[in-house]
């Protein structure tokens, strides 16, 4: 469209005219490229990303043309709510192109081939008769699923050092085309008034972008004497456990000790931490497998959660158009997501659910984002987001903070709520999640803030890497590594491209939240036993707040909601105090720190 007046000028009518305009466009390519997607995540093929890439080519290319004519409006004078939204325009792609066909088509094909790559990706051991005593065949092949249930649940230490070195020959091969895309999305920024990506980044949130950085840092170092107070614990249970050949004394865990791929979260080795008079109050996986759901109706019973304070039941076509397991006739992106296909109604889940306690939590949280996509639904096109990405990944975990005795007796799941005196083991449980993941938040995004900076160059990818990894976690690799590897790219939000700093976000967010709805629904006692599940006065403050989407600065959305306008991590400091007061007199005879 002209967005100039007769004297050259771009006025504040054209700003609102262009609006209007850029919205619907991009809704419409929006949905083609969504569908597009789903397409290439649960049909991995050849054609299916040639069909993803085509189309996030033209929806980059369309939204790389928006961000530019919005630019053009920068020296025009216009009211707040009109600025936020061309400035919401110009940072609408994670990572954008510059105004070049060519580019614009090598960024969309890289995208999908390191999608591709991580979906498709298998570790074919050469022999497998240590890996699995129930698969004796040559050429078995382990989904990163299967590895995953694999290291969760062996405590032998070569097979977790064979499973954890052999889905990481996944991502040597992305290294180049993740080179090539920082350059492709840094032009991309630049075009857009940008330094980099990493300042496009973190500009998203309502803030400067060193002063969003240095927000984090702060709600780090509130949380941080209880990270390093669990990792004492852990390393020392560990070492009993294994004794000072595999897990040493001191120093930092070896990474493939912890239960977990990526040692991001250590619930799964809960039975290796837990005091022997420390019995936790209830084995969820227990208690699913044990109810006989389907994994249907473990998203039935996460639906229940959100009916239960006054949302609109899921529509028809969810449960039609979404995928639960895994197909056994083809490969798929088995990484939980949530999926608004339309920007209406068109909702779904895309997981490989197995019959867990985790991922009956996992549902829940996947849940959250659909019914937040789906309550916004009415808002202008670029307010159909959350307050900020955090947002959107809190509030799923918000309800799952309120899967508590409680509430698992009212369901059914349990007879009896357990007394007092199980509280630490649950609490313990919960921290080796909640707690043990911070760091790994925080610091995902930092070694990408400095590659899109140039502070890291892409000869020191993996060495910037574990630098961050030991000293935010306290964790190193179980084996050499060197630039041959790019572990990064075997987390799937590297070749995904999916900004990291909101799980962090969400991790605060969540224990702030869930304190302001137990205060909204009357619960006195304790914050871990909680439940807000059928309270209507806690379901309201939090569908108000839900409703307004991206249309007011996150301030905003957090003072709807709790009454506070900045991030908060004293909920939980709050929320996990009696373990941190058990954890201290734990430590008090051991070396802490590394």
């Amino acid at each position: 469209m002209n967005i100039a007046d007769s004297n050259g000028q771009p006025s504040a009518e054209d700003a609102k005219a262009f609006l209007d305009e850029a919205q619907a466009r991009l809704e419409k390519m929006a949905q083609e490229a969504s569908h597009a997607s789903w397409v290439a995540s649960t049909y991995i093929n050849l054609d299916s990303q040639y069909t993803e890439a085509l189309a996030m080519e033209r929806y980059t290319a369309l939204a790389v043309e928006l961000a530019g004519e919005a630019a053009k409006f920068d020296n025009v004078d216009l009211d707040p709510e009109t600025r936020r939204m061309l400035t919401m325009l110009k940072q609408g792609l994670v990572f954008p192109a510059p105004n070049d066909p060519e580019m614009t088509a090598e960024l969309a094909q890289i995208g999908s081939k390191m999608q591709g790559m991580y979906g498709a990706g298998k570790y074919c051991p050469e022999e497998t008769a240590g890996l699995d005593p129930t698969v004796k065949k040559e050429g078995k092949c382990y989904t990163l699923t299967e590895m995953g249930q694999m290291m969760a649940n062996s405590r032998d230490p070569k097979l977790l050092k064979d499973l954890w070195v052999g889905w990481r020959k996944v991502a040597p091969p992305m290294k180049p085309l993740y080179e090539r895309q920082v350059e492709i999305g840094n032009a991309g920024a630049k075009d857009l008034g940008y330094d980099n990506l990493s300042v496009m980044w973190r500009s998203k949130y309502d803030m400067p972008a060193d002063e969003f950085s240095a927000d984090m840092d702060n709600q780090w170092n509130k949380v941080k004497p209880l990270y390093e107070a669990l990792h004492c614990h852990v390393r020392a249970k560990l070492n009993e456990h294994y004794g000072d050949k595999v897990a040493p004394a001191s120093g930092k865990i070896p990474a493939h000790l912890l239960g977990n791929m990526w040692a991001q979260e250590w619930g799964n080795v809960y039975d290796i931490v837990k005091d022997d008079d420390m019995e936790a109050p209830y084995d969820l996986t227990e208690l699913v497998v044990n109810s006989g759901m389907t994994e249907q109706d473990m998203v039935k019973t996460g639906e229940k959660f959100f009916t239960s304070l006054g949302f609109k039941p899921l529509p028809d076509t969810f449960w039609e158009r979404s995928q639960f397991v895994q197909p056994k006739d083809r490969d798929v992106v088995c990484h939980a997501s949530a999926w608004n296909l339309d920007n209406q109604d068109d909702i779904r889940i895309k997981m490989c659910i197995n019959k867990t306690g985790e991922d009956l939590i996992t549902v829940h949280h996947e849940l959250g984002h659909n019914f937040y996509q789906r309550i916004y639904n009415q808002q202008p096109f670029l307010y159909k987001e959350g307050a900020n990405d955090g947002f959107h990944e809190a509030v799923g975990d918000t309800i799952a903070l309120s899967i508590t005795p409680k509430y698992l007796k009212e369901i059914g799941l349990m007879d009896e709520i357990p007394g007092e005196d199980k509280d630490l083991g649950y609490l313990m449980q919960q921290a080796l999640d909640k707690i043990a993941f911070l760091p790994f938040g925080l610091l995902v995004d930092k070694w990408r803030w400095q590659v899109f900076n140039g502070e890291v160059a892409p000869g020191d990818y993996n060495k910037a890497w574990w630098q961050l990894r030991e000293e935010y976690q306290g964790i190193t690799p179980p084996v050499e590594r060197s630039e041959a590897n790019f572990d990064p790219g075997a987390k799937y939000h590297i070749p995904g491209n999916t900004p990291y700093a909101r799980y962090f976000l969400a991790r605060i967010q969540q224990f702030q939240f869930h304190r302001a709805l137990c205060e909204a629904a009357g619960e006195t006692g304790p914050l871990h036993r909680c439940s807000i599940y059928k309270n209507k006065a806690a379901g309201e403050k939090l569908r108000n707040m839900l409703a307004m989407g991206a249309s007011k600065p996150w301030p905003d959305a957090m003072e709807a909601l709790t009454g506070e306008r900045e991030l908060d991590a004293t909920a939980i400091v709050d929320y996990f105090q009696p373990l941190m007061v058990y954890l201290e007199e734990q430590n008090k005879d051991r070396d802490c720190g590394w």
